[in-house]
Parts: C-alpha cells; sequence; structure tokens
C-alpha cells in the first residue's frame, strides 16, 4: 500500500507499494525513506500520515505531517511555514521528554515541507471518555498527577502549548503512559525578534481550541497560566463527558458553570474552579502550585513508572508511586522529586505522535473499580449508582479484597475495609489511600511498598507486619499494634502514633519525627531510625 502526498493528485490511494505515482507522476519515497501508507487527519496547516521507515531494519512506523495550508494566500503560507518550522523547534528542544512527541526528521521536498515524529498506538483521552464514559475523582488526580509534570517541563523551557485538551492526550497502548501532542500552536514566552503586529497575526491563526482557550489566550496575550486553565476543562470534560460547549456559563463573568455535573468533594471543586479562574491573578499560575493544593503523591504512579533513570540515592517511596528523600535525607516536594527525575532520564524516549490508533487497553488503570459489580466511588468512598447519586460507602470483604489482588487490582483507595480479618496476606504494592482500616487484623502480613496514605488505621493489628518502605503520610495510627513490625524505610510523617505500640518494630530508615515517636509506645527492643535500639 502507498499513498501519494501530491495535494493535486486525483487518486492518491494505490494498492500496490509503487515508487512513483502512476496517477500524477510523484515520488511516493520520500527523501529516500519514508513511504506513506495511510491518512490521519487534516487541520488547519497542515495533515498528518502514517509511514513506514524503509532506510531502518524493521520498517519502523513514523508520523509525517505536512505542511498543507487551508487557505493559499501569500502571508497564510508565510505564516504556516513559520509556525511549521516553529512546532519542528519546539519538540527538538523538548523532545527527549517521556510523554512529549520526539522529532525524528525534518526536511523539504519538492517545495514541501515535512516533520517526521515517532508513531505510537494509542487512544486519545476524548476517544477514552467517548467510549467508556466520564471518570470519578481519583482517576482524575492520577491523570493529573501524570500531565502536571509535562505541563512545568515545557514551561520551564519557555514554551506556551496553547492547545491542551483531551483530543490532544494520547494513553500510549504499549506501556499506558500519557503523552502531551501536537505542538503546531505553541507560543514562546518572550520571544524575542518578534514585533507585536507579527505577534497578534501568529496568534490569530493558532489561537488554540474555543472552549478551552482562556479570555486572555482568545485576546492573544497567551501565558503559562493559560495551559493551566485549558487543564482545568480538560478535568471537567473528564469527569463529566460533556465538552465546553455543551456547558452552560455565566454571561456576567464568562465563567462555566459546571459544578452540578461533577460528584467530587469540595476540596477538589475549590481546585478545579481556581484552574478555571477567569482573571489571570486569581488562577494557579504553574503546575506546581496545583501539586501543593492537591497533594497529588499517592497519584504519581504513571509519572514515577515513566522515569528510566534515577539517581542512585533515591529512595522509592510505596506503591510506585513517588521518589523518596534526597540525599540530605529530607524528602523533596512531588513536584521537585518529578522535575528531578526527568532531568536524571536519559535521552531515551518511547514518545507518540499526532494521532491515535487502535487501543489494546482502557486509558485509565481500572483499579479505581474493584469490579465492575462494584459502585463507581468519589473520593469520600461513597459510591454512585447510574443516575449519578450516591450510595453507602464502597465495601469488600476479606475474600473479596483477596480475590481482587490475586487478579492484579491494586487500587483500593477510599474503601470501607474496617475489621477485615487478614492475617499473612500478601497485598504488597497496593494502594489503600484514605481508606477505612479501623481495627482491621493485617498480624504478619506482606504490605512492602503499600499506601496508606491518609487512612484510617485506628487500633489496626499490624503486629509483625512487613510495612518495608510503606507509605504513611498522614495516616491515623492511633493505638495500632505495630509490635514487631519491620517499618524500615517507611514513610511516617505526619502520621498520628498516639498510643501506637512499636515496641520490637524495625523503623531503620524510617521518616518521622522525634515528637511523633515520643507519642508512640516503644521498648529497648525497638529499633530507632538510626539503626541503634533504645534512646532516640
Amino acid at each position: 500500500m502507498s499513498y501519494c502526498l501530491n495535494p493535486s493528485c486525483p487518486n492518491p490511494e494505490d494498492s500496490a507499494p509503487a515508487d512513483i505515482c502512476p496517477a500524477c507522476g510523484s515520488n511516493i519515497l520520500l527523501n529516500n525513506r519514508y513511504r506513506v501508507i495511510q491518512a490521519l487527519g487534516q487541520g488547519g496547516f497542515g495533515a498528518t500520515f502514517l509511514a513506514i521507515d524503509e532506510s531502518l531494519p524493521g520498517q519502523p512506523n513514523c508520523v509525517i505531517k505536512q505542511l498543507r495550508p487551508s487557505a493559499t494566500a501569500p502571508h497564510v503560507l508565510q505564516m504556516a511555514r513559520e509556525l511549521f518550522e516553529r512546532e519542528a523547534r519546539t519538540l527538538g528542544q523538548i523532545g527527549n521528554h517521556p510523554q512529549v512527541p520526539r522529532l525524528l526528521d525534518y526536511f523539504e521536498a519538492n517545495q514541501e515541507f515535512y516533520l517526521v515524529q515517532e508513531y505510537v498506538s494509542g487512544y486519545t483521552l476524548q476517544q477514552i471518555v467517548k467510549r467508556d464514559g466520564p471518570l470519578i475523582e481519583q482517576e482524575v488526580k492520577r491523570f493529573l498527577s501524570e500531565v502536571l509534570p509535562v505541563l512545568e517541563y515545557i514551561h520551564k523551557n519557555r514554551v506556551i502549548h496553547r492547545d491542551i485538551k483531551p483530543a490532544n492526550m494520547i494513553r500510549r497502548a504499549q506501556d499506558g503512559k500519557l503523552v502531551l501532542i501536537d505542538f503546531g500552536a505553541v507560543k514562546y514566552q518572550h520571544q524575542p525578534n518578534s514585533t507585536n503586529s507579527e505577534q497578534t497575526a501568529f496568534t490569530s491563526y493558532a489561537i488554540g481550541t474555543p472552549g478551552f482557550a482562556p479570555p486572555e489566550q482568545m485576546a492573544m496575550r497567551p501565558v503559562p497560566a493559560s495551559d493551566i486553565y485549558a487543564l482545568g476543562v480538560t478535568c471537567i470534560y473528564l469527569l463529566t463527558g460533556k465538552s465546553p460547549k455543551d456547558l452552560d456559563y455565566d454571561p456576567s463573568t464568562g465563567e462555566l458553570l459546571w459544578q452540578k455535573h461533577v460528584h467530587i468533594n469540595e476540596h477538589f471543586i475549590g481546585v478545579l474552579k481556581k484552574m478555571l479562574e477567569v482573571s489571570v491573578r486569581h488562577r494557579y499560575q504553574s503546575a506546581d502550585d496545583i501539586f501543593r493544593a492537591l497533594d497529588l503523591e499517592p497519584y504519581l504512579d504513571s509519572l514515577a513508572n515513566g522515569m528510566v533513570a534515577q539517581p542512585s540515592n533515591t529512595m522509592r517511596k510505596p506503591g510506585d508511586y513517588r521518589f523518596g528523600p534526597d540525599s540530605t535525607g529530607t524528602p523533596s516536594s512531588p513536584h521537585a522529586r518529578a522535575a528531578a527525575a526527568i532531568r536524571a532520564r536519559q535521552i531515551k524516549s518511547d514518545a507518540t505522535s499526532l494521532q491515535s490508533g487502535p487501543a489494546r487497553s482502557r486509558v485509565f488503570d481500572s483499579r479505581a473499580s474493584a469490579s465492575t459489580s462494584l459502585k463507581s466511588k468519589d473520593s469520600t468512598g461513597r459510591g454512585k449508582d447510574a443516575s449519578g447519586g450516591k450510595t453507602k460507602s464502597t465495601r469488600l470483604d476479606a475474600d473479596g479484597l483477596q480475590s481482587y489482588y490475586s487478579k492484579g487490582r491494586r487500587d483500593f483507595a477510599s474503601y470501607d475495609l474496617n475489621s477485615l480479618n487478614l492475617p499473612k496476606t500478601n497485598l504488597s504494592g497496593a494502594t489503600f489511600h484514605q481508606a477505612n482500616l479501623s481495627k482491621i487484623n493485617l498480624q504478619g502480613a506482606n504490605l512492602f511498598n503499600t499506601d496508606f496514605g491518609r487512612a484510617n488505621l485506628n487500633r489496626a493489628n499490624l503486629r509483625d507486619a512487613i510495612m518495608v518502605k510503606a507509605y504513611m503520610n498522614n495516616a491515623d495510627l492511633e493505638g495500632a499494634d505495630l509490635r514487631g513490625a519491620d517499618l524500615s524505610q517507611a514513610y511516617l510523617l505526619n502520621a498520628n502514633l498516639r498510643g501506637a505500640n512499636l515496641c520490637g518494630a524495625n523503623l531503620t530508615g524510617a521518616k518521622l519525627t522525634e515528637d511523633q515517636l515520643s507519642m508512640a509506645r516503644t521498648n529497648w527492643m525497638t529499633v530507632r531510625p538510626s539503626g541503634k535500639r533504645g534512646m532516640w
């Protein structure tokens, strides 16, 4: 199969792999290596095609973007060419990130401009929501944990994307990673050597997507916070399945009226409202601001797994969700850890392209619902029935929990699991963020690398449990039995240890304060964070 890229070709598709188009006589093989096999889409300035690179072993797939403006006026063609070159330059500059497309080639042939990127199969978020319906709060937070570091990365490189939306984010089928695509509308912050008239002309042809672009961007004055607004609209789309044009708005302020369509907690509503502030000065100014507002550490699994190199002294936090303390032993902020991992990453990436292909799996981890028979739940642990109404807290019995875990499910965030009897159970790497585990019996259980962030473990039996690298930030462990538990390298900062029994527990390398430890019960057999028994 061959496809001719001559815009005036009367019959561009040819079932035979010819080198010359039989319909118009144009060369089929671009730059003596790329054979186009399928048209993928057409935008305002370019058309994208699936191709194979015949110069490489195995003839891998790639995506070719051809400059093809819809208007033919000379000044439009010139602007299109410069925007096209800007996209290539941007990808060349920032394309070494694992969640940004990597530029493979950029050339001119037959007075046409071409940009070549890696191809990857996957679904866009827009396609996934249309297929599977809206997401719950936990899934949207996990989405934010993946995309915010990418956004901060491009902003630190002085790039404003200007077209953040569900159709421009692909879940890579190969590894499930989220990839931000389509940098054709980017703008450099404080771009040198450009006049106001030039900027106005460029922006008027690359303004972004109405409804997702904020007012200042529509007024041709985009700033990094403009991408924050578009990301907020994207979150609303993921939660509701409704595009901006399907939502009402306040005619006096221009604000989207979306809250009646979602079932999320008040804190998350507040965060989204600030992302969607019409006024730039009242909006979050950076991705790091949103990280701090949401405490997104428990949802950093995809980000952590996407890094192929880490400093040797970096300790992983539980559940594959986060990075641990720095070389000084002081935990850095979630986004600082993400940025450090990005900087440490070698120039090696499984990047995606400008299109989607057949998906092999759902974009978001199906772990968020333990079974199709269970109600979906919001962040409080309450379920939602088909009509969107709230039901009682999602409850699992011991057999159900072990069954789901054995089938690969790991996310039990916000579930009601109090008083379950699970001695010597293997639940390593599971997520119990904000779950109710009061009075649960996990004596002798394998809880290695498990996430108990903000969980209720009041009076839980954790005696002799393996809790190496467990994450218990803000967990309630009041009165919990931790005698003989292995808590080495566990993260216990901000955890409530009042009355917790740590006699004989191993706290080597654990993160907690002296004040916290003073509230717990210890004895001469307790191994302190320093590795020594006895006094602090």
